[in-house]
């Protein structure tokens, strides 16, 4: 009995990668499916199993663990990440001159690509509904960029010289070269706001002698599943932790094969009375690539599984807002969504 109790247990909970397929990958832990374990909704019991750890943090990415949800949870926070958290992107583009080999086309689909440095919370969304128009923007919905530079020819060059960058000036235009020109009183709302491109090396055309750029650029805000332009992650992705077990000890050249097998830092060989014999240090570094299986004598020493529960997510900024502040807009969607349903359910029972 208790034999199929832990069988059970971990068919609940882990998933197990063999050599020929992968089991245990459907969520069954809805009421009564297994005899003996209460699989009934319990939010008290969901408060003390659900965690979120940080891992690691900086300027432009971020990993934790969320741990005690279901793979359907995960993934619509992945989801959100990716498609609706709001970002301001580059929407119209005015070219009143483009004397450059690029079209005017390609040179405002590349534009609108260009991630801007701006807050999205600080800015409304504008109204869809309405055929926009230059006139129409104001400064609670809209920022203003410029782009204005003309190539010509450096008169210190050398004449014997054939590298471009000695020959002219402003034939490289960059994304540096893009000024925010505020609208209506934005300059003293955002003086605090350094409001331009996120990167300054993104290359938008290469000009020469009497060509040309003027445009003036406006952004609004918008989400991913408009258009990706407004998409605020460069990746977003999560995994289950993984879980090797060794099935019986491992000593010598075979230890130092299984160790070959992982990636680096997940197995170790300590000195046993002068016997190499390989341990799992840190399962978290695996990266399922399964190499153990193809090692007859190594297969069946090793169990490969993943923690159902355990996702770890891996989510990296485009740079337009931090990725903790990423984490937490999409908490906040999430959040949103799930009171719509409740609204439309008790607005269904009331009728």
């Amino acid at each position: 009995m208790a034999a199929t109790m832990s069988n059970v247990e971990e068919i609940r909970n882990r998933v197990i990668l063999g050599e020929f397929g992968v089991k245990n990958v459907h969520t069954t832990d809805f009421p009564g499916n297994y005899p003996g374990f209460d699989d009934s909704w319990d939010m008290k019991r969901f408060q003390k199993n659900f965690r979120i750890d940080v891992v690691h943090l900086d300027e432009s990415s971020i990993e934790f663990d969320m741990v005690g949800i279901d793979a359907a949870i995960a993934n619509a926070f992945r989801r959100i990440l990716l498609a609706e958290v709001p970002t301001m992107a580059i929407e119209k583009v005015f070219i009143y001159n483009n004397t450059s080999i690029v079209q005017d086309e390609v040179l405002a689909h590349r534009l609108g690509l260009i991630p801007i440095k701006a807050d999205p919370r600080l800015f409304e969304f504008k109204n869809a509904g309405e055929e926009s128009s230059e006139e129409e923007s104001s400064e609670i919905d809209t920022i203003q960029l410029q782009l204005k530079i003309k190539c010509s020819r450096n008169p210190r060059a050398s004449k014997d010289s054939s590298d471009p960058r000695e020959l002219y000036l402003n034939h490289m235009v960059y994304s540096k070269d893009i000024q925010w020109t505020p609208l209506g009183n934005q300059a003293d709302v955002f003086a605090d706001f350094c409001i331009r491109p996120v990167h300054n090396d993104i290359l938008i055309a290469q000009l020469r002698p009497g060509q040309e750029l003027d445009i003036v650029m406006h952004c609004v805000k918008g989400i991913a599943k408009d258009h990706a332009k407004f998409s605020p992650v460069a990746t977003a992705s999560y995994r289950l932790l993984p879980e090797i077990t060794l099935l019986e000890p491992v000593e010598g050249e075979k230890a130092e094969r299984l160790k070959r097998c992982f990636s680096r830092g997940v197995i170790d060989l300590e000195d046993v009375r002068g016997t190499k014999v390989a341990k799992v240090v840190n399962s978290r570094l695996d990266t399922c690539s399964r190499e153990v299986l193809r090692h007859a004598d190594l297969k069946n020493v090793v169990k490969l599984g993943r923690v159902r529960d355990h996702f770890i997510f891996t989510v990296e900024s485009t740079g337009i807002l931090p990725p903790d502040v990423l984490v937490a807009e999409a908490i906040q969607v999430l959040m949103a969504k799930c009171q719509t349903l409740l609204r439309e359910m008790n607005s269904t029972d009331l009728e």
